[in-house]
């Protein structure tokens, strides 16, 4: 028997103009923020068991910055695992596992960030799924105390409004 195809994503599929607020440098104490627009696009895949995103802007440097991530639901344990990759690095990065609850996604993995091992959390908060938001946070000490160094909010482009900002 098939399993159910989650929902929890569907929110995203689709086209969106995305507001990102980056930490300059992470776990520094730092408290400057970089400030960007993307473009995200994501559809379904695999019959609906995961999704992919790609994010692609031109406000990161000289070159095209493009990054994907990767999203799979493992029915047996019922929780979603996301991956990311990017343009610039070339590496896929371990993934962050977690499941939904009222509107909420939060997930969490291990990392290193410069040499120094970090648990890492995303939260999608899709209460609003008209304008979603994700946030990344980094923890030194295995969640006791929380970093968040990157934000980005969501806000869909209409349908036919001819905006190619940023287009591929």
């Amino acid at each position: 028997m098939p399993h159910p195809v989650p929902t929890d994503f569907d929110f995203e599929f689709g086209r969106w103009r995305v507001h990102h607020q980056r930490l300059q440098a992470r776990l520094t104490g730092c408290q400057e923020w970089d400030r960007f627009d993307a473009v995200g696009e994501c559809h379904p895949i695999l019959g609906g068991m995961g999704n992919r995103e790609e994010m692609f802007t031109d406000e990161l440097g000289d070159t095209r910055y493009i990054g994907t991530a990767l999203r799979l639901f493992n029915p047996a344990e019922k929780r979603w695992s996301i991956w990311w990759a990017d343009n610039q690095r070339g590496v896929l990065e371990p993934p962050v596992h977690g499941t939904f609850a009222n509107g909420v996604g939060t997930f969490h993995g291990d990392d290193v960030h410069q040499g120094r091992p970090v648990r890492v959390r995303f939260i999608w908060d899709t209460r609003d799924a008209t304008r979603p938001r994700w946030e990344q946070a980094f923890s030194l000490d295995a969640g006791a105390q929380w970093e968040t160094n990157w934000s980005m909010a969501f806000e869909r482009f209409a349908p036919g409004n001819g905006d190619d900002t940023n287009e591929r």
